[in-house]
């Protein structure tokens, strides 16, 4: 009988800094950036939350994303731009967004 597979440590959560409000927060690996602020009880504007509807538009000041779905609706050159959708997007590093709409939560999640 073979001894269990060992399981590897889940990864060191990320670090996610909306501004302007300063909210710094944890972001799993596998966790959307607008998951981890409604976690934290902070609220980014979202609507479809799959890609699309581009409510949750938020540029990307420092570090990188990975996106959950392979084209997410944004332009070559907003992506240049630094311009990404937190509805869809996972920190692959300690990131920085700009997301002016960004409130706290009120009433819980």
């Amino acid at each position: 009988m073979a001894a269990p597979a060992a399981r590897l440590p889940a990864p060191t959560p990320h670090r996610l800094t909306v501004l302007p409000g300063g909210w710094n927060l944890p972001a799993a690996h596998n966790q959307t950036l607008l998951q981890a602020a409604r976690a934290a009880g902070i609220r980014l504007p979202s609507s479809c939350r799959n890609g699309t509807c581009r409510t949750c538009l938020a540029r990307l000041l420092s570090g990188q994303v990975a996106y959950t779905i392979d084209w997410p609706g944004l332009l070559a050159e907003e992506k240049a731009e630094g311009w990404i959708l937190p509805c869809v997007a996972c920190a692959r590093s300690d990131v920085v967004i700009d997301a002016p709409a960004a409130s706290p939560l009120l009433g819980g999640c």
